[in-house]
């Protein structure tokens, strides 16, 4: 059985291993998949993920929120930190859950473009180093520190930042797609 072009170049790449190249592959790959081209050819496959993608990113966003404005004490700073941070950090992890499956299957059809992107892959870093911070990071600096104090509020800040950075590339993508 014949090589596809994405299998050849994958092959031909790989004694030196690039991942932008790996990346290329995947999204050729997703790109072929019979749900791909099912999500391509229906306006209402396409309605109805986005609509899923908006409620895991409310989660996100709502979570991310409320989370680091509790880290820098504007809201609720009689509350116990654990007890804000936790349930926001289980609505961050429920939305993306949501936000990364219908965000798969939304840009299935469309993946090398998406890939070649340069506001997707600064939304897709965004992602990454925001769930990072927040599950890795923030986590701990919550669960380690007093009620206040100035490693609450730097993992608010730079939370913060990271989220609504988030938010401005993901708009922006949408905008300039």
């Amino acid at each position: 059985m014949p090589l596809l072009a994405y299998e050849q170049s994958f092959l031909i790449d790989s004694p030196s291993i690039n991942p932008m190249s790996v990346f290329d592959s995947l999204a050729a790959w997703l790109e072929s998949t019979h749900v791909a081209q099912v999500v391509g050819t229906s306006m209402w496959v396409v309605a109805s993920l986005s609509a899923v993608h908006v409620v895991g990113y409310a989660l996100v966003m709502g979570g991310a929120l409320v989370g680091n404005l509790r880290l820098l004490g504007m809201i609720v700073p009689s509350v116990p930190v654990m007890d804000v941070v936790r349930p926001a950090s289980r609505g961050i992890a429920w939305g993306l859950v949501i936000s990364i499956v219908t965000g798969v299957l939304l840009v299935s059809w469309k993946a090398v473009a998406a890939i070649g992107n340069d506001i997707f892959r600064i939304k897709m870093l965004l992602l990454l180093l925001a769930a990072l911070l927040h599950f890795a990071w923030q986590a701990r600096v919550a669960r380690n520190s007093g009620i206040d104090g100035a490693a609450l509020k730097i993992a608010g800040a730079v939370g913060l930042l990271l989220w609504l950075g988030l938010a401005v590339a993901a708009a922006a993508y949408i905008l300039f797609e």
